[in-house]
């Protein structure tokens, strides 16, 4: 015969009513971490800057400056990852016929709920500053790859609409050593002749740094050139071409390896910054667990008491 099942087995098998999720707590913790990273890099930011120092030798290296900020994401993340899931753990209310490894389940959920809104609050506030930093690396190779290129159809498209010289950006300098004269007494005063010179020796060398190297031909140009304008003798004036030219190679050799350090850093500081998350997430729920325990034990203990 089929025993019947009593009230208080109907009751305690049926669904509960309220929620499984505090919000109140986790909007707490979440305001909580929020508000503790933002002083945390605001921190960072003015120990950062006092790292760094105009002056050659006094300041941290960037290797050094790379590590601390690495480590200091970290360090913000443990902290207000840490506070605000304790408060979200620690304010909740006390669940009630729950099991304990349910309660458990339920504190961790409030301390990775916690963490999220923080971290989405966080990003809003952060927003511009985070996506100019992302793409700075981005930008620095664009500029590198497409500048030679850019920078000899700008220079042709205004000698050919405004007849102005286009010596100036980066290659200006490099036309100035080009052109001068042995003897500044004695320098040409034809204006536009020299401005026709410059004209051609920018494009010159802008067109070589766009192709790697600048041909023999434009080469012995060069010379020609240097020669009718500077006095120089034959020999000189292609010793002064190959000494520009190699200066244009070094300037552009460390331009591509500033492009290459800003790409590096740019992907070193998107890693550390999730592997941080990661970490801020972990700890965020563990400190939930704790604190949910220890409000259950302190209101077991008074009420024993």
């Amino acid at each position: 015969m089929q025993s019947a099942i009593s009230p208080i087995e109907i009751a305690e098998g049926g669904e509960s009513s309220s929620t499984a999720v505090s919000w109140g707590p986790i909007v707490a913790g979440a305001f909580a971490a929020s508000t503790l990273t933002v002083i945390l890099m605001l921190l960072g930011s003015g120990l950062g800057l006092a790292m760094v120092s105009p002056w050659t030798g006094s300041g941290a290296s960037l290797t050094t400056f790379a590590a601390s900020t690495a480590v200091w994401l970290i360090v913000v993340q443990w902290l207000s990852s840490g506070v605000g899931g304790y408060l979200a753990g620690r304010l909740r209310t006390k669940w009630v016929g729950v099991h304990t490894d349910e309660v458990y389940f339920r504190d961790t959920a409030h301390g990775f709920l916690a963490w999220a809104l923080a971290t989405l609050l966080v990003a809003g506030v952060f927003a511009s500053a985070l996506s100019s930093t992302l793409g700075s690396g981005v930008q620095a190779v664009s500029n590198v790859a497409s500048g030679a290129a850019l920078g000899a159809t700008t220079a042709a498209t205004n000698a050919a609409t405004t007849g102005a010289p286009s010596t100036d950006g980066w290659t200006g300098y490099f036309v100035d050593s080009l052109f001068r004269p042995a003897n500044p007494a004695a320098a040409p005063a034809n204006g536009q002749t020299d401005n026709t010179a410059s004209e051609q020796a920018t494009r010159i060398l802008l067109s070589g740094a766009a192709n790697g190297e600048v041909s023999a031909e434009d080469k012995t140009y060069l010379s020609q050139l240097v020669v009718a304008r500077t006095g120089l003798s034959e020999a000189d004036a292609k010793a002064r071409v190959d000494a520009v030219i190699a200066k244009v190679d070094e300037a552009k050799a460390k331009a591509k390896q500033a492009a290459d350090t800003a790409r590096k850093a740019t992907a070193t500081f998107a890693l550390v910054g999730a592997l941080s998350m990661v970490i801020g997430a972990f700890i965020s729920s563990v400190a939930a667990l704790l604190g949910g325990r220890q409000r259950d034990d302190e209101e077991a203990i008074f009420r024993a008491g």
